[in-house]
């Protein structure tokens, strides 16, 4: 299948502080990945990078047939889906799910001017396809924590990208909003037409039946790559977490413990 990102030897230095170092990562088309590792492992830090948001030291980084530091990351950046607590904090307090969702067209973080009638209809269009068609007229200062996360994504499908970033959307969520959430991303993940995503988390609960890669990231540099089937396991998550760590699978969904 063609790839639809090609990361080559990425390297991010900050100061004396090296947050990537040799990075080599291909996703392709009808792929769902998991970026899974520790905090400070390097996982936000390579998500940034690939939006633009953060200028690689070394190597490079080809997205949808571009190559970064050769075409307007600014124009290929709205076909690229983002979902960050960093972008929730810029949304503004007053504007409704609705305004919220049409901003997307143009990544913008407020909302100026009359929705046309076609950006009223797709947003309304994209919250109804998230089971969120309630939260249309509600202000953004007033939803739940899932309930934003559900219009974050409507943002980001808003500009029909090709590609889907997901920074630990379920940080800050309630057990039960968690799961709810999941299984949200799950069956939106499961349909024939679904935009390839890729998760960062740390926790691999979170790891769903339907992302079928992962990349393994400890201390800035690749533990492992590749089919989830392959390279999760007991020993490379206890490489990755630095712990004795006890790994269970049930229902398609993992469980870690601790234990010796």
């Amino acid at each position: 299948m063609p790839s639809i990102l090609s990361v080559e030897n990425l390297a991010i230095h900050r100061g004396k502080s090296h947050l990537v170092r040799e990075i080599n990562w291909t996703v392709r088309r009808g792929e769902h990945w998991v970026i899974l590792g520790a905090n400070g492992s390097g996982k936000t830090s390579l998500l940034r990078a690939l939006g633009g948001y953060l200028t690689p030291s070394e190597g490079a980084v080809h997205l949808l047939g571009e190559t970064f530091g050769e075409a307007d990351w600014r124009e290929l950046r709205t076909r690229l889906g983002f979902v960050s607590a960093s972008i929730a904090q810029l949304l503004h307090d007053e504007d409704s799910a609705l305004e919220i969702v049409a901003g997307g067209r143009q990544a913008m973080m407020g909302f100026w001017g009359n929705l046309t009638t076609a950006d009223r209809a797709a947003a309304r269009r994209l919250l109804k396809s998230l089971s969120a068609s309630a939260l249309a007229e509600k202000p953004w200062q007033v939803l739940s924590q899932g309930e934003r996360q559900r219009v974050l994504i409507a943002r980001a499908l808003m500009a029909r990208p090709k590609l889907l970033l997901l920074d630990e959307p379920c940080a800050g969520l309630d057990p039960v909003a968690r799961e709810r959430f999941l299984a949200f991303l799950q069956e939106m993940g499961s349909q024939k037409s679904a935009v390839p995503m890729v998760l960062v988390t740390h926790h691999v609960e979170e790891i769903l039946p339907v992302f079928t890669h992962a990349l393994i990231l400890r201390e800035g540099r690749t533990l492992a790559s590749g089919p989830i089937r392959e390279i999760i396991s007991e020993a490379t998550l206890r490489a990755t977490f630095d712990g004795p760590v006890r790994l269970a699978r049930s229902g398609g969904r993992f469980q870690m413990g601790i234990g010796d």
